[in-house]
């Protein structure tokens, strides 16, 4: 008696094909599982025989041998215990074998026979409806997450018979429904802009680096509002997109990150770890590689608070994929690709005490101040387009009851400007005024004869490199995109060269 089940496992962000086979022959009573398998799906034939006997089915005295196809893929997980138990049961006549060859199951099993849930649902069920596959057996909890792939039916289930009972069309359930528009009714933003007062030109700087998609670096001292700035970043970015809202839960789906009513996740992630973080869990790592902090930041905001304080190996480790938006991880078992296209926005001290360059309140040498910055490699801000000094706010403008400018109209201006760049770079590798290349910025910045003397005294003045000269004409675009202006005018140079606001300009 054989039968076969088709299921997955994940590898980057996308699923691959694993055939379940099972024989059920005469012989010694065993219970073996071969293809090349990890130690917990090694155990999956206890957790099998157990459940299936916990279930009211009985298995025979007969030999019984597991495979798992490819043999030379690594299986990893639990995921396989739930398709393991339907092919059994198919090949025992428990199950009608013909409504098994049209379904993929991925689950783990509980002793008793429970569906618990697992990582990484929403690839495997994307996976599935590219193998076209037409239906998709998952554990309950996960199936607002596996739901949101259009072109499949997805079925979630509880316990093991409830699947046999569907299965035999005893259970005769409807797939579970997706209602896209339910999932992207976007509720209020936590943080708002018009909580920020007094900060009126940083907030102009944040609005044309989010319009642009350019880096920021924002230095200032303790308390100057660097933080809450940094914060609300992301209400003024506009909404995801349906694939960009599918591809950043696949990465959460695998990471283990989406909560148990997530199906989809509709609002763009704000991820800021601890300066402690190592590179690993920056860029993502481990045996089977697993996304790290840039690519759950993905189409979001990375947000690197007292960046100094970052080691200088977790900080060099980004500099690759700031330029390219993904990152490849290889290691001896796999090698993965995950995406990592996210807006970098970092703050820093000035110094060790934080209160350079007023003199009255820092103790700190010139010696001191000088190694304090080197932390950030000159690399590294060459990918950092608008760095900014955040001055403190003064107690008058604290206590001024009238609020800025919110993050509603911030975030319209910001919507048109992207508009405007996707028209333009539409035959392009890439949508933003912030990912071109010096050839990118030829092709595509136009400057007027008149305005070359003006570019030429601001670099000899301030002293800038061929690298400052070409972020400051990035910049410009952006500006001149906002006020939707088809031409660079010499107003937006001049406000390009002022975002280059650090304490100790390194060039």
């Amino acid at each position: 008696m054989f039968n076969k089940m088709i299921s997955g496992t994940v590898r980057g962000i996308d699923g691959i094909e694993v055939q379940v086979e099972v024989d059920i022959s005469s012989g010694l009573p065993t219970f073996e599982m071969v293809g090349y398998l990890s130690s917990e799906v090694k155990e999956a034939k206890e957790r099998v025989r157990t459940a299936l006997r916990n279930s009211g089915y009985v298995l025979p005295p007969k030999r019984i041998t597991v495979n798992l196809s490819p043999a030379d893929l690594k299986k990893e997980g639990s995921a396989f215990d739930l398709p393991i138990a339907i092919a059994i049961l198919t090949s025992l006549g428990y199950i009608h074998k013909q409504k098994t060859s049209s379904y993929f199951a991925v689950g783990e099993l509980s002793l008793d026979g429970k569906i618990n849930p697992i990582q990484g649902v929403l690839p495997l069920v994307d996976f599935a409806k590219k193998r076209g596959l037409k239906s998709c057996i998952v554990p309950e909890q996960n199936q607002l997450e596996g739901c949101v792939v259009k072109g499949i039916d997805v079925y979630g289930f509880s316990h093991l018979k409830e699947v046999v009972d569907f299965l035999n069309e005893v259970d005769k359930r409807n797939p579970v429904p997706f209602d896209e528009k339910s999932y992207f009714e976007q509720g209020g933003e936590e943080y708002d802009f018009k909580d920020v007062v007094g900060q009126e030109s940083i907030k102009r700087a944040v609005e044309i680096a989010v319009a642009g998609r350019h880096n920021l670096l924002l230095e200032g001292p303790p308390g100057a509002g660097k933080s809450m700035i940094a914060k609300r970043i992301p209400s003024i970015m506009p909404d995801l997109t349906l694939e960009e809202s599918l591809e950043l839960t696949k990465i959460y789906s695998i990471s283990g990150l989406l909560g148990k009513k997530d199906g989809l996740l509709t609002k763009r992630p704000f991820r800021a770890p601890h300066h402690t973080s190592s590179q690993f869990s920056i860029v993502g790592g481990g045996r089977i590689p697993k996304p790290g902090e840039i690519s759950l930041a993905h189409h979001g905001v990375l947000f690197l608070d007292e960046m100094p304080e970052f080691s200088r190996s977790a900080l060099e480790i980004m500099r690759q994929p700031l330029e390219d938006g993904k990152i490849t991880l290889s290691r001896v078992n796999a090698s993965c690709e995950f995406p990592a296209n996210f807006m970098l926005v970092a703050a820093m001290n000035p110094c060790p005490c934080g209160y350079f360059p007023d003199y009255n309140r820092c103790s700190c040498t010139p010696n001191m101040i000088q190694k304090y910055q080197n932390k950030i490699s000159q690399p590294l801000l060459d990918r950092i387009d608008i760095n900014m000094f955040v001055e403190p706010v003064g107690i008058e403008n604290l206590q001024k009851e009238k609020k800025g400018e919110g993050s509603k109209q911030m975030k319209a201006r910001v919507e048109k400007a992207h508009e405007i760049q996707r028209k333009r770079y539409k035959n392009c590798s890439f949508s933003y005024n912030g990912q071109m290349t010096p050839k990118e910025i030829g092709r595509f910045v136009k400057i007027k004869p008149e305005h070359e003397p003006l570019l030429k005294t601001m670099l000899e003045k301030y002293k800038l490199s061929a690298r400052a000269y070409h972020r400051i004409l990035k910049v410009a675009r952006t500006i001149a995109d906002l006020e939707q202006s088809e031409t660079i005018e010499t107003q937006h140079l001049i406000e390009a060269v002022s975002y280059r606001r650090l304490s100790g300009e390194r060039e």
